[in-house]
């Protein structure tokens, strides 16, 4: 059985004691291995605490983020990169106090609607930005994953082909595709394709319908994909990931475009997307 993750803002929208403490306690008391915590602001996160939460429950910690317009590795400007690359050291300084050994996300440009092409100068800024953060990860045992993102969220990567080229050409072992298949509902052409297509790439998967609320309620073509993830072997984690505006900060709703409320119980949604994960693994 693939180790179940889920994200932390299933849980709380923010990070502080009491929030940590009831996002950890809630993903052991729903069946869940790991619980995925947001980095956007490394500085918010309090790390012994978060250690020590995550230990006493028996909980795996991991992080994920996405990058600012003002702090971006994907940035032609070399203050803009060196911000991002900050984040990114700060974001893996989380990872390693915690004890987790993954880092993921848009770790490779801003979490936003760009409105040009990459510029190729940025592309050049972000390969030699990720060769510099997972040569450090590698140092402490992390590993870190791309996950491809919808045209509205990044224009660096929005395809498993477009990770696997900048894998390639990043050229360091402990990078991975992170497949999201909310996303791959919007920008691959299949729910197997891209699965086949990272092959043993695949390090990492999140878990989200269409319209990110309750799983099957939506448009995603779950058999296909989890049958393409049996087919493949694929035995890494399988993250569920889901935003409410009712339990995110308005801030980061804005941000995600989380216009509604499209649930506000996180125990009985991560219960029953439990259910429906585990079912659709093992069938």
């Amino acid at each position: 059985m693939n180790p179940l993750g889920i994200h932390a803002l299933v849980w709380a929208g923010g990070w502080s004691h009491e929030e940590c403490e009831h996002a950890v306690r809630s993903t052991r008391e729903a069946g869940y291995d790991i619980l995925e915590i947001p980095a956007l602001d490394p500085a918010s996160i309090d790390i012994a605490h978060t250690k020590a939460a995550l230990a006493e429950h028996g909980v795996r910690g991991v992080c994920s983020l996405g990058l600012d317009l003002d702090a971006d590795i994907s940035s032609p400007d070399p203050d803009v990169v060196a911000r991002g690359q900050a984040r990114l050291a700060d974001a893996l300084a989380v990872v390693t106090g915690i004890g987790g050994d993954y880092l993921g996300g848009a770790v490779y440009s801003a979490l936003a609607k760009y409105d040009r092409p990459l510029d190729p100068r940025g592309r050049d800024n972000m390969i030699a930005g990720l060769r510099t953060l997972a040569r450090d990860a590698a140092a402490q045992g992390v590993t870190v994953g791309l996950e491809p993102v919808n045209r509205y969220e990044s224009n660096a990567i929005n395809t498993v082909a477009g990770a696997l080229a900048v894998i390639d050409e990043v050229g360091e072992p402990n990078v991975v595709v992170h497949l999201d298949v909310y996303h791959a509902n919007i920008e691959e052409t299949d729910f197997v394709s891209p699965v086949r297509e990272a092959g043993s790439r695949l390090g990492y998967v999140h878990i989200g319908e269409s319209h990110r609320g309750y799983l099957g309620t939506g448009t995603i073509d779950f058999p296909a994909f989890f049958g393409a993830l049996r087919d493949t072997g694929y035995a890494g984690p399988v993250t569920f990931e889901s935003f409410s505006r009712a339990v995110v900060s308005a801030d980061l709703s804005d941000r995600l475009a989380v216009w509604r409320d499209l649930w506000s119980d996180g125990m009985d949604l991560a219960t029953h997307a439990r259910r429906f994960v585990t079912d659709a693994l093992t069938r």
